[in-house]
């Protein structure tokens, strides 16, 4: 029988563990603006649904006279809730305890909540604040970083993976946030890099500051890592929350349907209006997007990175579904290294997880130039091409003004396996610009006129008439239609109906080698 004194020390042990380092870091924790591993657990996840695994998991070093400094826990806190009433399984970095450094039984924390997340097919949420690294632990802790980024590639493309920045993270510890799906990182108070500011002075010269060099923005800017760079924790967790309501819980599952706002027949009689017939004029593909899609359902991934091309989640009659566009207001939509980068990772995420995918293209095609050239856009161009050939998902593709060039062939044409392609009646797509194609095929001709100008205008208009038009690939079949723009909506809810039961079969093998 369980004596009064038995169930006492429980209870010391258990809110020992809830303390982690004790009132004096929570309160650190707190004047940094910062919340605790548990107080983010609590937000993140619904109401009284959290379940804590391994709670009283400490650490068995000895060196540097660890032995005494045993905390319940071990620095991270782990278990499974439910979010909107599905479950996840979560571990939360504990920086009040040596800093959230990770050791040998921290790592096998984490690593047995992933073991259950990808056996069970549920979601992984790693909310990441760190200083890196148990250096009293050693090689016990490398060993843990690896065994947690293997699991990140065992997990991947079987269930969504997650990673919240909500403090520092360095040195190894960035591995495993980028082997996962989505990142979010909390402006000022989260930093990812490699080395930190004062190697890189002492070794290279250079001063940098950690938001230069790791910041949210910098990582959602310039470099990609961070899909998401909010300005609080609580908008970082509630932006989980909702991105995971666009997501299946595992690759064997569809995506997650609503129950539909928005009338499928909605016409927008405004579309026609927002793309200009002139090729070069910019405007701004999200006003299609929004026009076609459910009113109020799109939710961009990395606005900040690569803003020549759209990606993000939205829904079609309550289905969620991804969305991919070229952006004219941006480098008129050209695809470039990042472009092309962020595009090719988006497409193969939502194939993945069974998430239809609708691209809206506007292209001229590739960005040229030394910098492109010497940075690879070749064998980078060629990934968002492996991408869009090896989906088996739904592709539905509608063409709004032009698509120029091998771009053309890329954004998820018919050649390349797309299931349903539109092109707008102003559509062109040809080779090349009706301006280009005729400097290059009318140059002597050109020469030899009075009126150059002239000329080359009626030329232009001429080859515009003849072939940058939608009706000769609509004529060889490469086109399923030429709509008007209102009844664009109409036809893809309709066409994804159809898809629903979409299956292929690729030809066995181990796995393709993309262009990395």
């Amino acid at each position: 029988m369980t004596r009064e004194e038995d169930i006492e020390d429980l209870r010391e042990r258990k809110e020992r563990a809830r303390l982690g380092g004790g009132q004096d870091r929570v309160d650190a924790q707190h004047e940094k603006g910062k919340k605790t591993a548990r107080e983010r657990i609590e937000y993140l996840l619904d109401d009284g649904t959290f379940v804590e695994v391994d709670g009283l998991r400490e650490h068995r070093s000895t060196n540097f006279d660890m032995a005494e400094k045993r905390v319940p826990g071990d620095g991270v806190v782990t278990g499974y809730g439910n979010v909107d009433g599905r479950t996840v399984f979560v571990f939360a970095h504990d920086f009040t305890v040596f800093g959230g450094a990770l050791g040998e039984e921290f790592a096998a924390k984490v690593c047995k909540v992933m073991d259950r997340a990808i056996e069970t097919g549920a979601p992984i949420i790693g909310l990441n604040d760190s200083a890196g690294a148990r250096i009293q632990e050693g090689v016990d802790s490398l060993a843990g970083y690896a065994d947690i980024f293997h699991r990140n590639q065992l997990a991947s493309g079987v269930v969504p993976q997650i990673s919240a920045i909500m403090g520092p993270c360095a040195g190894g510890a960035v591995y495993s946030p980028a082997i996962t799906d989505f990142v979010f990182m909390v402006e000022e108070t989260s930093h990812m890099f490699i080395t930190g500011p004062d190697v890189i002075e002492t070794v290279t010269g250079e001063e940098v500051t950690f938001d230069e060099l790791g910041g949210a923005d910098t990582h959602a800017t310039d470099s990609g890592v961070a899909h998401f760079a909010p300005a609080a924790e609580e908008t970082a967790l509630d932006q989980v929350r909702f991105l995971l309501s666009y997501l299946p819980s595992n690759n064997a599952e569809d995506p997650p349907r609503v129950e539909p706002w928005d009338d499928p027949d909605r016409r927008d009689e405004q579309l026609p209006e927002v793309v200009p017939d002139e090729p070069r004029k910019p405007y701004d593909v999200v006003r299609v997007i929004e026009g076609v899609l459910d009113e109020d359902s799109f939710f961009e991934v990395a606005p900040r990175y690569a803003r020549n091309i759209v990606t993000g989640f939205a829904r079609l009659d309550g289905h969620s579904v991804g969305v991919m566009g070229n952006q004219p207001r941006v480098n008129a939509g050209t695809l470039d290294i990042d472009a092309s980068l962020k595009g090719s990772r988006f497409v193969r995420f939502c194939d993945a997880f069974n998430i239809p995918i609708v691209t809206f293209v506007d292209v001229p095609g590739f960005m040229p130039g030394k910098d492109q050239e010497k940075g690879g856009i070749i064998k980078h161009g060629a990934k968002l091409l492996y991408a869009y050939s090896e989906a088996t998902v739904p592709l539905l593709t509608v063409i709004t003004r032009k698509a120029y060039g091998g771009a053309y062939d890329v954004m998820a044409s018919k050649h390349v396996g797309a299931d349903v392609n539109y092109a707008w009646p102003g559509a062109e797509i040809a080779v090349m610009g009706p301006e280009g194609a005729v400097n290059v095929l009318y140059d002597d001709e050109l020469e030899a006129a009075e009126q150059v100008e002239q000329k080359r205008a009626e030329l232009i208009a001429e080859y515009r008439d003849a072939f940058a038009n939608p009706y000769i690939a609509a004529g060889r079949g490469y086109l399923d239609d030429v709509v008007e723009p209102p009844e664009t909506r109409a036809r893809l809810v309709g066409d994804l109906d159809s898809l629903r039961g979409k299956r292929v079969d690729h030809p066995d093998r181990k796995h393709g080698n993309i262009p990395l």
